[in-house]
């Protein structure tokens, strides 16, 4: 009589066929009967030198770990199909469909789910959600924390850098039903530069989406920011709005206007930065497979961040009332029309400014990477950078409010 084979033993030796292949690359395992590397995950992908923790699970064939990496070294850690650069720290949690350039790093507990871009030195303590969140370089977040549908830029280094306080959230659905609500704390022309005064965001405070933020703002501890605060290097604390009871019909009109037009802004920062990654970035993320992983993680994630900002205003577009001529309007004529067109501007629009900082860009020493090369330019190199990028995020916030 032919037996079945027992599929527990299969299992179990599958699982650890898959940690004896990571052993055998280099890959330091400190529990190996506690680790889980899933059928699909490359080998290859995961540079030798990696720290794997007790309880750590490693999933999804596009998961590529790079040099001098720990994973689950609080708690254990899932990371599935993500994206490390060299160096990054994710201490314990849940990680789905994100990308962290060099250095970035997270504490336990954590929760981020797909479209979260952390660039270099970005982190953020214990207990943080993340999901459709881009942190440009050195950005901090403190812990239990939510903070999605953001992007936030500001500071120079570790030492002076914009900071999340912890128990900050950003409420991003309404009681319209809506997730239309991104919000912009500094913006991608000058952020990139790495040359602007940090953003502080007060602890135990929050940030009614979608706003925008300028750069040098401080948001006083506990306070909810319910607009937008663009005047720089100013104290912000808003009132507390008081007792209140007003009617609030379900379904009911709300003023369109200055929504709309932070979403286009936002959209325009996103193409911008999608730009910067093909054309400034690329040349410093194709030495070897884990930056290139990461460039291809981090485009990916600017694609479906313009993706998701499009469906979002489309779905907003099915809440539009006839009494908002001008929400109207942009309804009609589509989101598919505008988000070809903005896509199509981005890769012209520009273009003397984009070819003066280009050229001097293509003469900078690689060596040090990425952040030194960016430091390295000259005040009119950065002026020419600003002005592409910037005219990028008002050719396509316009063609969004034109079509």
């Amino acid at each position: 009589m032919k037996t079945k084979p027992n599929s527990r033993k299969t299992g179990a030796k599958a699982r650890n066929d898959a940690v004896a292949a990571m052993i055998a690359r280099g890959v330091e395992v400190r529990c190996p009967e506690s680790v889980e590397i899933a059928p699909d995950v490359r080998p290859e992908r995961i540079a030798p030198g990696v720290v794997l923790h007790a309880g750590t699970r490693l999933r999804g064939a596009e998961t590529s770990i790079g040099p001098d990496c720990e994973i689950g070294a609080e708690a254990p850690a899932t990371v599935e199909n993500c994206r490390l650069g060299r160096g990054v720290a994710l201490k314990g949690g849940f990680f789905s469909g994100a990308t962290f350039l060099d250095g970035a790093n997270m504490g336990s507990a954590a929760h981020v789910r797909p479209g979260t871009l952390l660039e270099e030195e970005a982190n953020a303590a214990h207990a943080v959600g993340f999901k459709q969140t881009i942190l440009l370089p050195f950005v901090t977040a403190g812990s239990l924390i939510n903070f999605c549908d953001v992007l936030m830029a500001g500071g120079a280094d570790r030492k002076n850098h914009s900071e999340i306080g912890s128990s900050y959230v950003h409420f991003n659905f309404t009681p319209y039903q809506d997730k239309a609500t991104p919000s912009l704390l500094g913006d991608v022309p000058r952020g990139v530069l790495l040359d602007r005064p940090p953003i502080f965001l007060g602890g135990q405070g929050g940030m009614v989406g979608p706003c925008r933020v300028e750069y040098g703002v401080v948001i006083a501890a506990g306070c909810l920011l319910r607009k937008d605060a663009l005047e720089p290097n100013t104290l912000v604390a808003p009132p507390a709005l008081g007792a209140m009871t007003k009617p609030f019909p379900p379904g009911g009109a709300r003023a369109l206007g200055r929504v709309l037009r932070n979403n286009f802004i936002f959209l325009g920062n996103l193409h911008a930065l999608r730009e910067w990654y093909l054309r400034v970035r690329a040349p410093f993320m194709e030495r070897d497979p884990w930056s290139a992983a990461c460039l291809r993680g981090a485009l990916e994630i600017l694609e479906e961040a313009i993706a998701e900002r499009a469906r979002r205003l489309k779905e907003l577009a099915g809440r539009v009332v006839a009494g908002d001529a001008a929400a109207v309007r942009w309804k009609e004529h589509g989101v598919e029309r505008a988000e070809r067109a903005a896509t199509a501007a981005a890769e012209s629009v520009g273009a003397p400014a984009r070819d003066r900082f280009l050229a001097a860009w293509a003469k900078a020493d690689r060596a040090g990477g990425y952040i030194a090369a960016v430091r390295a330019l000259t005040a009119e190199q950065r002026r020419a950078a600003t002005e592409w990028l910037q005219a990028i995020v008002e050719a396509t916030a316009r063609i969004w409010t034109e079509n």
